[in-house]
């Protein structure tokens, strides 16, 4: 089955309706219809400043929809991949206790439950089934609110659709919560092709059991749509016959895919409308808020979003995405779009696209600022808005607009690639990443100044990178360049290293001696692959800013001691991680102190908590070469004694095929790799049962 001419576009769409979604309903969820109607009234623009929130915030119906869904790109994007290997991946990207879910406990919350399920052995589907967990906590929300992915990777294919749902709702759901996941990946990927509400839904109903209470409730809401023109009584009518008195638990599928579908039904095709009806009811806001946001932005591409109020000027695209994966935590709608359609294209087997050959922001979809902003000490002299026709390298570039420029007054516009200083403390869930941008890596801008500007502009990148009290940020810049009026250039500069502390935003700052204004169109901007910097030194111990970009998955990390870091870890094995997917041909070297524990040691290509090549010493004085592909294979060993106490310099480097690893640099332990696994990812600690320290940790390129 070919893909659809607009694809890309729609599913950019979905992208931006879902997050949309999520954060028009985030700041009242779980409010009921009449406290909304008291305090807020009808929910028909963003309420967050009303409430005193962020409107950018973590929340586990984006990660999760975004995260579970790279089961298919870690499997070779198989059609045939199985509810097994997806619950596989929900264990090597959750943090226990940290990251995606709501950690509600064993039996209150369905995808703790499942989460625990999956660490005590039972494999997807049995790990969510109500057989394990009971029918209550098995039919809960989560299993639709996860979903949207896996629709827009098969568009035009419902039946594939709802299967590819079936399979990743089964790891943590069950019964009439599997079937409301199916209705809405069948209707969206329908969708695709397909604007008739009426036909989608007659789709959706296709793909479940038409005895099921989801398909009884479904039919009799299309009925009560023939002859109640009222969404207020529709709810009314919703909320006595399938509310939450009906069903047991906090969130139950069953009312609030009612919900989802009264707002289909009642909205008039309209996202403006259909979004209010769906937040001002009450209930589960964001979850459904998000899906129906989606469905939408599929269905009525860019153009239903962007008739009515200004929703996507506020978010920008950015969205953030808090797993053991930290170098894709600061994201926007762009990256994972196109995270998407390649998983689409390669199911299709066609070819990734790479727009302007791979940049990181490359701004090629309509109206995308993919995370820019103007900072806030020129919001008078700056302005920002995507274009076409300013393009060298494609379609669409970003425009920055200056307006009064003078001696001493400029314009900068930026990106975060880092966490922001208000997102350090992040409401609900927590946001843990490591930055995008290093150390050693050489930042490439293409510019053009407009043919209309009245004279040269002088252009400089900039980096602003956290303080040493890790609160606020301090800014340095690159080399100053000339862009004359309509001219094209490709600036370079290559961050130098620093005792380290995460760089948490990149961005153009532009100038000129005389009064004037002018316009300089950001047509890409990226970096290379691999860093080269001291990670960690004895300096941390008295800098905070050095341990936030680490991404803890331990029991216990303490930097109060005698050392930059102590890490502890009860049982099981623990890492902290550091990095992008993007690296690869690195040296990683490590100074560590074993203290007390079974097993302890470094990887790299880190691809998560359950994928990676890692140097590990044993308790048993053994050091092995191991392949941790979620089950551990151990590829090399060879017996060395060590001591407790004792500072050792553990290094592990990957070329080609084959691993290398030395301790206190003897070359000790190698092995040739029949096929390369992991060529690419981050880097690691590990700590098995035990505690360790840490005094100094680099990476460099080789």
């Amino acid at each position: 089955m070919s893909l659809p001419n607009d694809y890309s576009q729609r599913v950019y769409a979905g992208v931006l309706g879902k997050i949309i979604g999520v954060y028009l309903g985030r700041p009242f969820e779980g409010w009921s219809h009449e406290q909304i109607m008291q305090q807020l009234g009808e929910i028909w623009y963003y309420v967050h400043d009303r409430l005193d929130k962020p409107l950018i915030v973590t929340d586990d119906d984006i990660t999760g929809t975004f995260t579970f869904l790279r089961a298919l790109s870690d499997h070779g994007n198989n059609p045939d991949i199985t509810p097994e290997q997806i619950g596989h991946t929900w264990l090597n990207y959750i943090i226990e206790n940290k990251s995606i879910l709501w950690w509600g406990g064993m039996g209150n919350s369905t995808e703790h439950t499942a989460f625990l399920r999956l660490k005590d052995g039972f494999s997807a589907p049995r790990s969510g089934s109500m057989a394990l967990n009971s029918k209550v906590v098995s039919e809960q929300i989560g299993a639709q609110i996860f979903i949207d992915g896996w629709a827009m990777v098969l568009p035009n294919d419902p039946q594939g659709a709802a299967d590819f749902a079936k399979r990743a709702a089964s790891v943590s759901h069950d019964g009439e919560a599997i079937y409301g996941a199916q209705v809405l990946a069948a209707m969206e990927s329908a969708a695709f092709t397909e604007g008739d509400l009426n036909i989608l839904l007659d789709i959706g109903l296709s793909v479940i059991p038409q005895g099921s209470i989801i398909a009884t409730m479904i039919r009799e809401l299309r009925e009560l749509h023939k002859t109640e023109s009222d969404w207020r009584k529709a709810f009314s009518w919703l909320r006595k016959n399938y509310g939450y008195d009906s069903y047991g638990g906090g969130c139950h599928m069953i009312p609030n895919h009612g919900l989802i579908i009264l707002s289909l039904l009642w909205g008039d095709d309209d996202f403006q409308k259909t979004q209010m009806i769906c937040n001002t009811c009450g209930w589960d806001t964001d979850c459904n808020a998000g899906n129906v946001g989606c469905l939408m932005g599929i269905k009525n591409g860019l153009e239903g979003i962007n008739e009515g109020p200004d929703w996507r000027g506020p978010v920008a695209d950015r969205l953030y995405l808090p797993t053991a994966d930290g170098g894709r935590a600061i994201s926007d709608a762009v990256t994972e779009a196109f995270k998407i359609i390649n998983i689409g294209r390669a199911l299709q087997k066609l070819p990734p696209l790479k727009p302007k050959n791979g940049a990181r922001y490359h701004f090629e979809m309509p109206g995308s600022l993919q995370g820019f902003h103007v900072d806030d000490e020129c919001l008078n002299t700056t302005s920002i808005v995507n274009v076409t026709g300013k393009s060298q390298l494609g379609e669409h570039s970003l425009a920055i607009h200056c307006h009064h420029l003078a001696p001493g007054i400029t314009s900068l516009a930026g990106v975060y690639t880092f966490l922001p200083p208000e997102a350090l403390i992040m409401p609900n869930y927590d946001l843990t990443a490591s930055p995008t941008l290093y150390p050693g890596q050489t930042i490439k801008a293409q510019l053009m100044a407009d043919g209309d500007n009245s004279t040269t502009l002088f252009v400089r990148l900039y980096t602003s990178m956290y303080a040493e009290d890790g609160l606020t940020l301090e800014r340095t810049f690159g080399p100053t360049y000339e862009l004359a009026s309509g001219c094209a250039e490709m600036f370079e500069w290559r961050v130098a290293q620093n005792h380290y502390r995460p760089i948490a935003e990149i961005g153009v700052e532009i100038s000129s001696p005389d009064r004037t204004e002018g316009t300089v169109y950001l047509d890409s901007l990226t970096w290379d692959d691999t860093p080269d910097f001291v990670m960690l030194d004895s300096s941390h111990k008295q800098q905070p800013a050095g341990k936030l970009p680490w991404v803890n998955a331990l029991d216990w990390e303490l930097s109060n001691w005698s050392r930059p870091l102590r890490l502890v870890q009860n049982r099981d094995t623990g890492l902290i991680i550091q990095g992008a997917r993007e690296w690869r041909a690195y040296e990683f070297t490590v100074q560590i102190i074993p203290h007390f524990a079974e097993a302890w040691g470094i990887a790299i290509n880190v691809q998560g908590l359950r994928r990676y090549y890692a140097l590990m010493i044993g308790a048993d004085q053994y050091v092995r070469l191991i392949e941790m592909n979620h089950d551990e294979t151990v590829l090399a060993e060879a017996h060395s004694e060590f001591q407790w106490d004792q500072t050792y310099e553990l290094s592990l480097r990957q070329q080609g095929n084959q691993l290398l690893a030395s301790i206190n640099g003897k070359n000790l332990l190698s092995c040739e790799l029949k096929s390369v696994t992991f060529a690419n990812g981050a880097v690691a600690v590990l700590c098995q049962a035990g505690r360790i320290a840490i005094e100094r940790a680099e990476i460099r390129r080789i």
